[in-house]
C-alpha cells in the first residue's frame, strides 16, 4: 500500500483526473472496506503527527529544584556542610530531593490525566467504509479512503476532491492567506503551489463553507502541513495566573524570610551573645520553617485531581485557568438544541392553507404510519418538499438505539423530517437529486433540484420560516394548485405554532423547465416559490438542564438562551425551563426577549442597558453571540459561552470561559474553547462550575492549612532567638515536620467533596486576592496558638528536668499533632466542624492521619531516628499533653471561625 500512496503523491494528484488518482490508490468512489482498510492502517500506520519532544529526564527532575524557596534550603545545607554538621546537611538535602521527587512524580500524573484528555479530544472523520458512510477516528483514516467534509469540519487529511458543492476552506495555517479558498473537482497545474492546488484539501485546515468528497492521497507526516510543521492539540500547562501569584507570594516570603534571618543573627549575637555555630543552626533552622517549600507542588496536585474530576463528570479542561475562571462565572449564555434540549427531533404537525394535521409519535421511528397523510395533495407537497430537499436517514438500529431501535445517520431536524416522510410512506424512487444549495447558517435554508420519475425538474426548498417566505409568491392550496400569497396568514401561523414551542420549518417548491435548469445556478433559481406550509417540530428539555438551571439560580449565576429558533418557540422553551418567568422585556412588555433583527438595530449602548435583563435571543446567528457576550462583560459579568459551529469561535474566545460541544461542536470551536462537553448537555456546565467552585475552595484550604503551619515553626524559633532561650528545635526536626506533613497531611485536602453550600454561594470575585483579610487574621491567629502551644510544652518539660533531646521532641510532637487538629479545622472553609461530617466524606484524610502518627512514632522510639534528628523516646504523659492541647488548638480555631462567621453576618 505504501507504494501505492507513494505513485498517488508523487505523481501530483491535483493535476490528475479523479479516476487515475483513485486507481493509482488502488480503491474507487464505493471507498475501502474494513478489512482493506486495517490492513492499509498496519502498512503506513496511523493518522497523526509525532508529539513533540520531550525535554531528557535530567533536565525535568532539575526544574523542581528551580524555586526560590527550594534555594534557600540548599543554601542552608551548603552551611551545614562548611560547619561540618553532615547529619544535618543530608537531611536537608533529603528533604529538598523528597519535595522534587513529589512534584515529579505528580507532574507525571498530571501529564498522564491530560495526555487522556487529548485522547477524548481526538478529531473524528466521516469515511465510507464497506459502502456505507461511517464516524471514525482519524487517527485510523488510510490512503484510499473516501472521505467527505462539511462546513465547520476540519480535513482528516491530504485529499484529492471527487465532488465539490460551494467547498471553500480556510488554508491560513498552509499559505498565510486570510481569505478562504475555494475548491472545485478540476485538475490542476502540476506545477501549483499550494495555495494554487484548488482539486485538493490539506490536512488541518478549516472548511469554511460547502461540503465535499474526495479520496485521502496522504496520511500523517506524509501529508502537506505534516511537512511543515507538528501540529497538535496541546492542552496548556499547569502554570495558571493562581499558581504565578503564589510564585510571587514565594519570592515576597523568600526576602521577609532572608531579612528576619538578618535581624534574628543580629539580636542573637549583639543582645544575647550567641555563638556563630548556634546563630547559624538558629538562623537554618528559622528558614526552613517559614519555607512552605510543599506549596506550589501542592496547588499543582489539586488542580491536576480536579481537571481529572471535571474530565469524569464529562467537562474536558483544556486550558487549566479556566478551572479558576468557572468558579467566577456570573452567567452562562447556552445554545438550545442539543445543550438545554435532548436533540430527538419529532414531527409533531403539518400546517397548510387547507388546515392543521396532527402527527403522532416519539423520536425517530417512522410509526405510527400514515398513508392518508399522502391523500391530500397540499400535505403531499410539504412531504415530498422535506423527504427530497433531505441528507438524513432513519435506520433501524441496534437494541437499546434511539427511538425504538431506530438510529438516525444525519442532522436531528432533518431526522424529524424523514421519519415524517416515512410515516406517510413517501416513496423517493425513481426520484433523482440533480443540485444542492447546502443549508448555512447565513442562509438558514437548504434547497435542492430534484428530477420526479415523470422527468419534471421541481426546486425543492426547506428551512427557516422567515427565510423562505421571502422567496416565495404564491401558496399550495388544499387542492394541489398555486394561489397567491397571504402572508399575514402565514406569520401568524408561524407565530402560533411557535407560541406552542415547537420549531416551525417551511417548505416550499418551484416547477423549472428541464432544459434552462443546467445553465442557471440552482442559487439564482431560488425566486418565485410556492409555499407548500409548515411542519412544527419539538425537542423536548432535558429533564437535568431544568434542574441545572435552578442550582444555577441558587448560586447567583444567570442563565441566558440563545437560539436561531422563533421568538415565540424561544420564550415558550425559556419558560419551560425555568429560564423566564414574568420579567418585563425591554419595550415593557412580556418575557424579556430580543430577536435577531432587533440586536442589529441597537446601538453597542443600546445592547449593554438592556442585556442584564434579557435572557432570552431569537432567531440569533453566531455573529450576535460575540456582541452579547462584550455588553455583558462591560457590566463586569463574566461570561462562559456554548458554541458549537465554526463561527461561534469568536464568541468562545471573547468569553471568559469558552465552552464547545464535544459531539456536534466543529474542530474549530473545540480548538477555541477551555472547556469541552463530552455529553453536550448544560447540566454538565453546572456540574463544571460546580467543581471549579469546589477546586478553588481546595486550594484556598490548603493555602489555609500550610501557611500558619510554617508560621507556628518559624515563630517557635523566632521567639526563642529574640529572647535568648535555648531553642525548641533543632533545624533538622523543623525539616522532618515539614517533611511527614508535606507527603501525608497537605495531601488529604485535595480531595476535599464540596462544601454543602458551594452552589448557593454568589460567585466570587475574579480579582479577589485567594486570602482575604479574615483568612490572613486566622492564618496569624492559628500560627499563635499552635506555635505558642509548642513553646508552652518545651519549656514546661525543660522546668520538670527533662533532657533537651526529650523536651524537642516533644515540641515535635506538638507541631505533629496541632497541625493534624488544625487540618480538621480546615476541612471546611467557614463552616463550623464541630459536626459529625468531619468525621466523613474524605478517606484521604484519615489515611493522612494515620500516616503521619505512624512516622511521628518512628521519629519518637527508634534508634537510629534518634541518631540522625537528635530525638528521645517520650512517656504517654507527654502524649497526653501534647493531644489535649492539640483538641485546645482544634477547639479555639472553630471558636475564631465563630467569630468570623458573625462578623460576617453583621457586615451583610
Amino acid at each position: 500500500m505504501g507504494s501505492a500512496q507513494d505513485v498517488a503523491t508523487e505523481a501530483t494528484p491535483w493535476s490528475r483526473p479523479p479516476a487515475e488518482v483513485l486507481a493509482a490508490l488502488r480503491t474507487d468512489d464505493g471507498g475501502l472496506s474494513a478489512a482493506d482498510a486495517r490492513q492499509r492502517l498496519a502498512e503506513v500506520g496511523p493518522n497523526r503527527l509525532p508529539p513533540p519532544e520531550k525535554d531528557p529526564l535530567w533536565k525535568r527532575i532539575l526544574v523542581h529544584f528551580d524555586d526560590v524557596l527550594i534555594y534557600i534550603l540548599l543554601v542552608s545545607a551548603v552551611l551545614k556542610a562548611i560547619l561540618g554538621d553532615w547529619v544535618d546537611f543530608t537531611v536537608i538535602l533529603l528533604v529538598a530531593v523528597v519535595n522534587a521527587a513529589i512534584g515529579f512524580i505528580q507532574e507525571g500524573r498530571a501529564e498522564s490525566a491530560l495526555n487522556g484528555i487529548r485522547q477524548m479530544l481526538s478529531v473524528h472523520a466521516e469515511a465510507r467504509r464497506d459502502g456505507a458512510w461511517a464516524k471514525i477516528d482519524a487517527d485510523d483514516v488510510v490512503p484510499g479512503d473516501v472521505v467527505r467534509v462539511r462546513s465547520g469540519d476540519r480535513v482528516p487529511a491530504d485529499v484529492r476532491l471527487l465532488q465539490a458543492t460551494n467547498l471553500r476552506v480556510e488554508e491560513s495555517a498552509l499559505t498565510g492567506e486570510s481569505v478562504a479558498a475555494s475548491k472545485r473537482v478540476d485538475a490542476g497545474d502540476p506545477d501549483a503551489g499550494v495555495g494554487d492546488r484548488t482539486s485538493m484539501l490539506f490536512s488541518g485546515t478549516l472548511v469554511a463553507a460547502g461540503q465535499g468528497v474526495g479520496v485521502v492521497t496522504a496520511t500523517g507526516e506524509r501529508t502537506e502541513i505534516g511537512r511543515i510543521q507538528t501540529m497538535i492539540s496541546e492542552v496548556t500547562s499547569l502554570e495558571t495566573p493562581l499558581t504565578k501569584q503564589l510564585d510571587r507570594f514565594g519570592k515576597l516570603l523568600a526576602v521577609l524570610i532572608l531579612g528576619m534571618a538578618v535581624v534574628m543573627v543580629v539580636i542573637g549575637r549583639v543582645v544575647h551573645d550567641f555563638s556563630v555555630p548556634e546563630l547559624v543552626s538558629a538562623s537554618i533552622g528559622f528558614a526552613v520553617a517559614a519555607v512552605p517549600e510543599g506549596l506550589p507542588a501542592l496547588v499543582t496536585i489539586t488542580l491536576a485531581l480536579g481537571v481529572q474530576q471535571m474530565a469524569r463528570r464529562r467537562a474536558i479542561t483544556r486550558k487549566l485557568p479556566a478551572v479558576e475562571t468557572l468558579g467566577s462565572v456570573t452567567t452562562i449564555c447556552s445554545d438550545k438544541t442539543g445543550t438545554l434540549t435532548k436533540n430527538e427531533m419529532t414531527a409533531r404537525l403539518v400546517r397548510t392553507a387547507g388546515g392543521e394535521t396532527d402527527v403522532e409519535g416519539a423520536g425517530y421511528a417512522p410509526l405510527p404510519a400514515r398513508p392518508e397523510l399522502l391523500d391530500r395533495p397540499d400535505v403531499a407537497g410539504v412531504v415530498a418538499a422535506m423527504m427530497l430537499c433531505n441528507d438524513a436517514r432513519v435506520v433501524p438500529g441496534e437494541p437499546g438505539g434511539q427511538g425504538e431501535d431506530w438510529r438516525l445517520v444525519g442532522e436531528p431536524t432533518e431526522g424529524a423530517l424523514r421519519s415524517l416522510g416515512m410515516k406517510a410512506g413517501f416513496d423517493t424512487a425513481g426520484w433523482s437529486r440533480r443540485d444542492l444549495v447546502p443549508f448555512e447558517s447565513e442562509n438558514k435554508y437548504m434547497a435542492t433540484l430534484d428530477r420526479a420519475p415523470d422527468g419534471a425538474e421541481v426546486v425543492h426548498v426547506k428551512g427557516a420560516p422567515d427565510r423562505v417566505l421571502d422567496r416565495c409568491t404564491t401558496q399550495t392550496a388544499p387542492d394541489g394548485t398555486a394561489q397567491p400569497i397571504d402572508r399575514a396568514f402565514w406569520e401568524a401561523q408561524i407565530d402560533e405554532i411557535g407560541g406552542r414551542g415547537l420549531r416551525v420549518l417551511a417548505a416550499a417548491r418551484r416547477h423549472v423547465d428541464a432544459p434552462a435548469v443546467p445553465s442557471t445556478p440552482l442559487a439564482d433559481a431560488l425566486t418565485g416559490l410556492e409555499l407548500c406550509g409548515l411542519v412544527g417540530i419539538v425537542d423536548p428539555p432535558r429533564p437535568e438542564a431544568i434542574d441545572a438551571i435552578a442550582q444555577c439560580r441558587d448560586a447567583g449565576i444567570a442563565v441566558t438562551m440563545i437560539t436561531g429558533d422563533h421568538a415565540g418557540t424561544a420564550v415558550a422553551i425559556g419558560r419551560e425551563m425555568g429560564i423566564v418567568h414574568d420579567e418585563v422585556g425591554p419595550d415593557g412588555t412580556g418575557p424579556a426577549v430580543l430577536t435577531g433583527a432587533e440586536l442589529e438595530a441597537m446601538s453597542t449602548e443600546q445592547l449593554r442597558g438592556v442585556v442584564q435583563d434579557v435572557h432570552v435571543y431569537a432567531r440569533t446567528s453566531p455573529e450576535h453571540k460575540i456582541r452579547i457576550v462584550s455588553a455583558l462583560q462591560a457590566h463586569g459579568e463574566v461570561v462562559a459561552m456554548t458554541g458549537d459551529g465554526v463561527n461561534d469561535a469568536p464568541a468562545l474566545t471573547q468569553a471568559d470561559v469558552g465552552v464547545a460541544m464535544g459531539i456536534k461542536g466543529t474542530e474549530a470551536t473545540k480548538d477555541a474553547a477551555e472547556v469541552v462537553l463530552a455529553d453536550d448537555n448544560f447540566a454538565t456546565i453546572e456540574r463544571a462550575v460546580e467543581e471549579g467552585r469546589r477546586i478553588y475552595d481546595n486550594i484556598r484550604k490548603s493555602v489555609l492549612f500550610l501557611l500558619p503551619t510554617n508560621g507556628a515553626q518559624s515563630l517557635v524559633i523566632l521567639v526563642a532567638v529574640l529572647f535568648g532561650l535555648v531553642l525548641p528545635l533543632a533545624p533538622v526536626q523543623v525539616l522532618w515536620i515539614n517533611m511527614i506533613t508535606a507527603v501525608t497531611l497537605s495531601l488529604g485536602l485535595a480531595y476535599e467533596k464540596a462544601e454543602p453550600d458551594v452552589m448557593s454561594r454568589p460567585p466570587r470575585d475574579p480579582k479577589a486576592s485567594i486570602l482575604d483579610a479574615a483568612f490572613v487574621r486566622r492564618i496569624l491567629i492559628v500560627s499563635l496558638l499552635i506555635g505558642g502551644a509548642t513553646l508552652f510544652v518545651f519549656y514546661a518539660e525543660r522546668a520538670q528536668g527533662a533532657p533537651l533531646a526529650e523536651a524537642q521532641t516533644t515540641a515535635v510532637t506538638m507541631l505533629a499533632l496541632g497541625q493534624l487538629a488544625y487540618l480538621f479545622n480546615c476541612r471546611f472553609l467557614d463552616r463550623s466542624s464541630l459536626t459529625v461530617d468531619v468525621l466523613r466524606g474524605n478517606r484521604v484524610i484519615w489515611l493522612s492521619a494515620v500516616a503521619l502518627i505512624a512516622l511521628q512514632c518512628v521519629f519518637v522510639y527508634t534508634p537510629f531516628m534518634h541518631d540522625w534528628f537528635d530525638a528521645a523516646p517520650i512517656g504517654l504523659e507527654e502524649w497526653g499533653k501534647t493531644l489535649g492541647l492539640a483538641v485546645v488548638v482544634f477547639l479555639l480555631v472553630e471558636v475564631v471561625k465563630a467569630v468570623g462567621r458573625a462578623r460576617a453576618g453583621h457586615d451583610r
